[in-house]
C-alpha cells in the first residue's frame, strides 16, 4: 500500500453537533478527496480543486480538536471522520487515534469504496462505521456513482469476517429516479445476510440548482 503524505487538505471543522453523526458530542472533520462521483453528491466540496483547503497534520487536528475533549468524554463523543472519503486517509486517522488515545470515540462516515488494507487498518482503531451504501444492486451503484460496488461488497465481508457488524450504522438511502424502495428492502435483506442489524432508511434531499 503506498504511503500516504504526512498532511491532508480538510474542507472543513465543525464543532459541538449532536446525535447527528455519532453518539455524544461529536466534531466533524471532512477530508477532502473521494472516489465516487455521485450524482446528487451531497458533499461537492470534496471533489472541488485543493488549493483553498486547509492542511492538517495528525498533530495539528488533535490540537484544534482538543478544545472539546472534556465534552467528548461527558458524553461519549469524540471524532466523525467524513469527506469525501476519509478511509483514503487511513494513516492520518490511525496516527491521530494514538494522539487522542482511547477514551475519544472515532466514527467514520464511509462509503466503503476503498482497498481493503485500508479497511483492515482502521478497524482496530475505529469506534463506529456510518456507512453509506447507496445500493446494493450493482447496476443501480454504477449508474448513481459511476462506480463499481465491487470493493464495498469486499468491504462488507471484512468487516464480517472481523465480527464488527454491530458497529456498523448503514444508511440506505431512497434516491430520486435511481432506486425504489423495493430496491432498498432487497438490500437490507443482502446486508442482514452478512450479520448487519442496524440500519438508517431515508430520502435523499435533491437541492434544486
Amino acid at each position: 500500500m503506498a504511503m500516504e503524505p504526512p498532511g491532508a487538505k480538510v474542507i472543513g471543522v465543525a464543532r459541538h453537533r449532536l446525535a447527528t453523526d455519532g453518539d455524544g458530542v461529536t466534531t466533524l472533520v471532512a477530508f477532502h478527496g473521494c472516489p465516487l462521483r455521485c450524482r446528487y453528491c451531497l458533499n461537492p466540496q470534496s471533489l472541488a480543486g485543493d488549493g483553498r483547503f486547509k492542511e492538517y497534520t495528525p498533530e495539528s487536528l488533535y490540537g484544534e480538536t482538543r478544545i472539546d475533549e472534556l465534552y467528548f468524554l461527558a458524553t461519549n463523543g469524540g471524532i466523525t471522520f467524513g469527506g469525501g472519503e476519509p478511509c483514503l486517509r487511513h494513516g492520518f486517522i490511525c496516527e491521530f487515534r494514538r494522539l487522542c488515545g482511547q477514551e475519544w470515540h472515532i466514527n467514520l462516515e464511509t462509503s466503503l469504496n476503498v482497498s481493503s488494507d485500508c479497511i483492515v487498518s482502521l478497524l482496530p482503531v475505529v469506534n463506529t462505521l456510518i456507512i453509506d451504501i447507496k445500493d446494493m444492486n450493482p447496476d443501480i451503484y454504477r449508474c448513481y456513482t459511476g462506480q463499481s460496488n465491487d470493493l464495498v461488497i469486499d468491504n462488507l465481508r471484512v468487516i464480517a469476517a472481523f465480527g464488527r457488524q454491530a458497529d456498523c450504522i448503514i444508511r440506505i438511502p431512497l434516491i430520486s429516479n435511481y432506486n425504489t424502495d423495493a430496491d432498498r428492502e432487497a438490500s437490507r435483506k443482502a446486508l442482514e445476510a452478512l450479520g448487519f442489524t442496524r440500519f438508517d432508511l431515508f430520502i435523499y434531499q435533491i437541492r434544486k440548482h
